[in-house]
């Protein structure tokens, strides 16, 4: 009789899921979460010149617990159970094997330095005790053993990447949802009751010392986790809302829940299949129609998995200072030795800079944990390339609030704007140019900045231009009612240029 352990890691869902299906052929299966408090709280930014930030906020967490309460519904219905335990991982995966006699341990593998070094304690850990484990590349659409160039020969410009997964590759066909079998004896774990049925919750947002986010109406989506909410979402933005059709025209959009598909807070912690979506996007051009914004859904996915092999093969240049590019020829403002930096950054995480595009975007990001990738690419230009303040401040101020976070996607987008990362230019966001072009009507900043609604739509994102008296015939009086701006933007160009 062999037991099996699934541990779970960004991989909570049934569906499509390699490492669950390979320990669900073993006669006895427990999955396992583990809550690592190294996530939560004031931790260190590794690496030279290293600060300190807050890990995992409030928005995410609520999605996780939603997460592992689904998980452990949809476990429950299948006839299995869910373990879960707080403290490190290669702590508490030998103590649970060795309760229930495992023989092997099956998990998802993940590229990013900390990941990858969580999972090598578990696998030192495990071997020490005699346990066989196993990892299971799971959470993107290509496998890594399908890529034609493997990791180390991955182009670091997008654009080769893509064409030669896409003529070289394959989507491999999703895993079947197996059948699980018998949960194993649980009466040897700690804190288990003689029913077995106190296996443990993921901690209160109290108990992990953050706050109850309060729900804001003005978001574009009330974001809940778990896959049965993944699934639905996946519906209704291909089936009921019919809005792939038309994704590739209305993807930068700024308001609203079904200008894009908003599957990431999904994707990212794995309620959600990248293969799933492929599967799903395939019928959809079967049945309804193949156009370019069925493509491009793809397109984005294979950009997402881009960043995420790129981790995996640069490491932890990846989130250093100077990048892949290793450049050290950018003078970096840092808030933890520059008072006046320092002042720059608050600004910037307040969305009190002055720059309504901005500001907008970040107060919908710290009032829902979302905003869109327009917003974060100018958000992310304007701190990095207008203020020269250190880009990995602002990509750690998103780690901790996005819900959506990936360490691939969210490090090498920043590392990308700022000109560290996948691009050999150096280019920068125009972002008043951006705001009038995709919010020409200045409606998504007076909605996350409501101060601004008596200007004319004309003078929204450039209230500056107004002179003192015309700022008060408005009732918008710069200093007063809304910031001046911290910097005058064009000069801030001039060396691009």
């Amino acid at each position: 009789m062999e037991t099996a352990l699934w541990w779970v890691r960004n991989d909570a869902r049934l569906h499509d899921n390699a490492a669950l299906a390979a320990a669900a052929d073993a006669d006895r299966l427990l999955p396992v979460y583990v809550v690592d408090p190294r996530g939560y709280g004031e931790q260190p930014y590794d690496g030279r010149n290293s600060f300190d930030f807050e890990k995992t906020g409030a928005f995410r967490t609520r999605f996780l617990q939603e997460t592992v309460d689904d998980l452990r519904g949809s476990l429950d219905d299948a006839g299995s159970a869910l373990l879960v335990r707080e403290g490190r991982p290669d702590d508490v995966l030998p103590e649970v094997a060795d309760a229930v006699d495992a023989d092997a341990v099956h998990f998802q593998a993940l590229p990013a330095p900390e990941e990858r070094d969580a999972a090598g304690a578990v696998v030192s850990a495990l071997s020490d005790a005699g346990v066989t484990t196993r990892s299971h590349w799971t959470h993107t659409l290509h496998h890594v053993a399908d890529l034609p160039d493997r990791i180390s020969g991955i182009d670091d410009t997008f654009t080769p990447f893509r064409q030669s997964v896409e003529r070289d590759s394959r989507v491999r066909d999703p895993v079947p949802e197996p059948d699980l079998p018998e949960t194993p004896d649980l009466a040897r774990l700690d804190g288990v009751d003689d029913s077995g049925s106190d296996l443990g919750s993921f901690p209160t947002l109290n108990e992990l010392g953050l706050p109850e986010p309060a729900h804001d109406d003005r978001g574009v989506l009330a974001f809940e986790g778990g896959e049965a909410a993944g699934l639905d979402r996946l519906d209704h933005y291909l089936w009921e809302g019919d809005h792939l059709r038309e994704y590739k025209q209305t993807r930068n959009g700024m308001l609203g829940p079904d200008y894009s598909s908003k599957l990431s807070p999904w994707l990212n912690a794995g309620c959600l299949s990248p293969r799933r979506v492929a599967a799903e996007v395939e019928e959809y051009e079967a049945e309804r129609v193949s156009n370019d914004s069925t493509y491009w859904l793809l397109f984005e996915l294979r950009w997402r998995d881009f960043m995420a092999f790129q981790t995996a093969k640069h490491g932890g240049q990846f989130f250093s200072l100077g990048g892949i590019r290793e450049r050290d020829d950018i003078d970096w403002q840092r808030p933890d030795h520059d008072p006046a930096a320092r002042e720059q950054f608050e600004r910037w995480a307040r969305g009190e800079t002055g720059i309504p595009f901005v500001d907008a975007t970040m107060r919908e990001l710290n009032a829902t944990g979302y905003m869109s990738n327009r917003g974060r690419q100018n958000a992310a230009s304007f701190l990095a390339n207008s203020l020269r303040v250190d880009w990995r401040r602002g990509a750690a101020y998103f780690e901790t609030r996005l819900i959506d976070y990936a360490p691939g996607s969210n490090y090498g987008n920043w590392a990308y704007i700022a000109g560290v990362g996948n691009d050999s230019r150096n280019s920068y966001f125009d972002v008043v140019g951006q705001a009038k072009k995709y919010d020409s009507d200045g409606e998504y900043v007076t909605h996350w900045l409501p101060e601004l609604e008596p200007l004319p739509a004309a003078q929204v994102h450039e209230p500056w231009e107004l002179n003192r008296a015309t700022q008060a015939e408005y009732g918008v009086v710069l200093g007063e009612d809304y910031p001046e701006p911290m910097v005058d933007l064009d000069a801030t160009y001039e060396k691009f240029h």
